[in-house]
């Protein structure tokens, strides 16, 4: 079983992520009338922020707010329109929880804007790809960000799931992302990445990912996995679960990232997960 590093993710308001003694939960908060798993159960701000605090009472470390689905085929939504979205949602929960808040972003208004209202951290699904000008945000802001491996946008990711070797190349990419980050201004202890699964890959592409997580680690930077309900794991259920009823196929999932070494699992069953989570730590002491 590979070693897992430790890593202290600085937050812009003078607190830190320790990563690696333990796995931490990020609980989604999807504010948005098409999400693939909650489909606009959380449109009402009031509603989404009771949500982030029972996530954060069942033991979410993190809380991800996001504006805009990201599934494949979604549209994108005017900045205007994500904005009032999420900034209502991330001073509710600013006001009301201890854990960080992140916001699931790829533009630098809205990202200026949610850590404005609270947010410690930037989730990128484009690791910095769509707009270049959120890197100076970071950097400006202090905050920490996810960078995540994708091709293409949303509509149209599937054209691009092409490769001739999946691993090296999500990890290419990924090490631009970080370097361009980092020519932003952006420390690199403030980094984290995400090979995205199901992001521009089949599910054949975010199985092999998922089995080769430990090579990751030659990034010199901490994990986030997120495999929560998404559609490469009904592929090995015949195809026919819908996203609520995949969670046993999630907490496989998780279970197998964590004993690879990923330090963060982004999940929508915060209760659940934080039980498949702790056994597998608990594995996890025993044997690396």
């Amino acid at each position: 079983m590979p070693s897992r590093r430790r890593f202290t993710v600085p937050l812009p308001n003078g607190g830190s992520l320790a990563l690696g003694d333990r796995t931490l939960i990020m609980g989604v908060i999807n504010v948005t009338p098409d999400s693939f798993s909650d489909a606009g159960r959380l449109l009402d701000p009031a509603q989404a922020i009771e949500a982030g605090v029972r996530m954060a009472a069942d033991g979410a470390d993190l809380i991800d707010v996001g504006g805009e689905s990201t599934r494949p085929g979604a549209e994108p939504v005017e900045e205007a329109e994500e904005r009032r979205r999420v900034v209502p949602v991330i001073e509710g929960l600013a006001a009301r929880v201890d854990v960080p808040i992140s916001v699931d972003t790829y533009r630098a208004a809205t990202a200026d804007a949610a850590l404005a209202a609270g947010a410690a951290m930037v989730n990128d699904i484009s690791g910095l790809r769509y707009d270049p000008a959120l890197a100076e945000t970071v950097a400006r802001r202090r905050a920490a960000i996810v960078l995540m491996h994708t091709r293409g946008r949303s509509r149209t990711m599937y054209e691009d799931a092409s490769y001739h070797d999946v691993i090296a190349e999500v990890l290419d990419e990924l090490r631009e992302s970080v370097a361009f980050a980092v020519a932003a201004g952006v420390a690199a202890d403030r980094i984290v990445v995400d090979p995205g699964l199901g992001f521009a890959k089949d599910a054949r592409h975010s199985y092999e990912v998922l089995g080769a997580l430990d090579a990751f680690a030659e990034l010199d930077r901490p994990l986030l996995v997120g495999p929560s309900r998404k559609s490469f794991l009904a592929k090995a259920l015949g195809g026919a679960a819908p996203p609520a009823g995949r969670d046993w196929a999630t907490a496989a999932a998780v279970t197998a990232a964590v004993l690879a070494g990923a330090h963060i699992v982004r999940v929508h069953a915060v209760p659940e997960m934080r039980q498949v989570v702790r056994v597998a730590d608990e594995i996890r002491r025993y044997h690396s």
